[in-house]
């Protein structure tokens, strides 16, 4: 049988701090946000991306090696 190992303090009343103010729902939204881990990572590849469309626009596809 499994133990619950929280009866101790399932009952206990929620925790308010006396030092310090309750955080605004906005700033505890914020904690959760997503954020860019690489800055500029994204627009590096979209421009990637661009130059090889770009390339591969300009080619005939006539030209084009497709290994047959």
């Amino acid at each position: 049988m499994i133990e619950d190992n929280y009866d101790d303090i399932i009952n206990l009343p929620h925790h308010v701090s006396t030092k310090r103010p309750r955080m605004s729902m906005e700033k505890r939204a914020a904690q959760f946000a997503p954020f860019a881990a690489l800055t500029g990572y994204k627009e590096v590849i979209e421009n990637t991306n661009k130059e090889i469309n770009k390339d591969e626009v300009a080619e005939n596809p006539e030209d084009i090696d497709w290994g047959a």
